[in-house]
């Protein structure tokens, strides 16, 4: 008998964590398992990418991006529904209020996170069992599949530093004992999630992001890349507008490359909710020929393997599949010293980690465009590296026994 999956995810926009799943899911063609998808958002444009042997369970589902315009009223629809949906409208309102207190005496408010519960609550509920279901994101999914599914086995990823990112115990209510295997994006992950859950040590492992490598070079020798006729050094940053990204502090990097005669230019591909910010310090500083955001694009590869330098320096991370992406490519990287990013780069041998400041990301930058040996032989070290999978996807397949 074919064992039944059920993979549930926030949103499919196009995301390092929403990459990932995708990849996975192509390892498990196979005629053993009947496998579905339910997305609790039930938007995002990276659904065209879903294998056609899998099951989207969405009665409707939103192609736009949550941050297009259709996107947004899309997402407003999908919050009200949820908010009518399934009853218990004021126990929906009191956890709102009081994660919103929360976060409010905390000095951080972070609307997703606010209106998670809520959207677990009120998504569609399925009258059957599965194998093995699995929460594929922090949040709704993860307090979805604890709440609603019922499956034999369960199991949740995470692949975020759990403090940094602002979840707290009392915002999951426990949701953590309800699986089976918490797997996580990397070591570090794994410590910062058991910094807040020392309780579900025996059942955290770890599963890295699956990568295809192969299929990533194959993509950077398709499409144009750059078309801007630019003659000094490309600099590169893929990544979502967000302020965990830190493209703030980016921005006035490039601001002192500029004043010290550092002829580059700095290229961002993705989208974001920090865009208009972002966009009205870029002309603050005038930088709006020298800072620029590309938005999302469907190939980002001919990109990364036309770069000079690929610069990630974000506040915090779980395991960037854009790190990755880049070394699969052969980018020399300069990246932040925080959390996630120091599990990637060897310092001095394929890249180099340095300080979150404009200064230090400035002086890194310059330093290895000064520098052409130096920065391929740290970009020939990056493209040597194997990102394989080992004995991550034998444990998840494991779970269906």
């Amino acid at each position: 008998m074919r064992k039944k999956i059920l993979f549930v995810i926030n949103t499919m926009g196009r995301a390092g964590a929403e990459t990932a799943m995708l990849e996975l899911l192509k390892h498990l063609d196979s005629p053993d398992y009947d496998i579905s998808l339910y997305v609790i958002m039930g938007q995002g444009e990276m659904i065209g990418k879903l294998p056609p042997y899998v099951r989207l369970r969405n009665p409707k589902f939103d192609a736009h991006s949550v941050l297009s315009r259709e996107g947004k009223r899309g997402m407003a629809r999908t919050v009200w529904d949820a908010f009518r949906r399934n009853g218990g409208q004021i126990k929906k309102i009191c956890h709102i209020v009081k994660t919103l207190a929360a976060m409010v005496r905390k000095g951080k408010l972070q609307t997703d996170k606010l209106l998670w519960r809520m959207l677990s609550d009120g998504a569609l509920r399925f009258d059957e069992d599965f194998d093995l279901a699995v929460a594929w994101l922090e949040g709704a999914s993860a307090y979805y599949v604890a709440d609603y599914v019922r499956a034999a086995r369960k199991c949740a990823f995470v692949h975020i530093d759990y403090e940094s990112a602002g979840y707290t115990r009392e915002m999951d209510r426990g949701c953590w004992d309800s699986f089976d295997r918490i797997f996580m994006v990397s070591d570090e992950v794994r410590q910062h999630f058991l910094a807040v859950y020392p309780e579900h040590a025996a059942k955290a492992d770890i599963f890295h992001n699956m990568v295809d490598q192969e299929g990533i070079r194959r993509l950077a020798a398709q499409g144009s890349g750059f078309s801007d006729g630019y003659e000094g050094a490309r600099l590169l940053t893929v990544g979502r507008l967000t302020y965990q990204k830190a493209y703030d502090i980016a921005i006035d990097a490039m601001k002192r490359l500029k004043e010290k005669g550092v002829r580059a230019r700095w290229y961002v591909l993705g989208e974001g909710d920090q865009r208009k910010a972002l966009e009205k310090k870029i002309a603050a500083l005038d930088l709006r020929e020298d800072f620029l955001l590309l938005g999302a694009v469907e190939n980002p590869y001919p990109y990364y393997a036309q770069a000079d330098l690929y610069v990630h320096a974000t506040r915090f991370e779980g395991k960037s599949i854009a790190i990755q992406e880049a070394q699969t490519l052969g980018c020399a990287v300069v990246a932040s010293d925080c959390n996630g990013n120091r599990e990637q780069i060897e310092e001095g041998v394929d890249g180099l980690l340095c300080p979150l400041t404009s200064e230090a990301i400035a002086d890194s930058v310059a330093s290895l465009l000064a520098d052409g040996e130096r920065r391929r032989a740290l970009g020939q070290a990056a493209g040597r590296k194997s990102l394989a999978q080992g004995q991550e996807l034998e444990t998840f397949l494991a779970l269906l026994d």
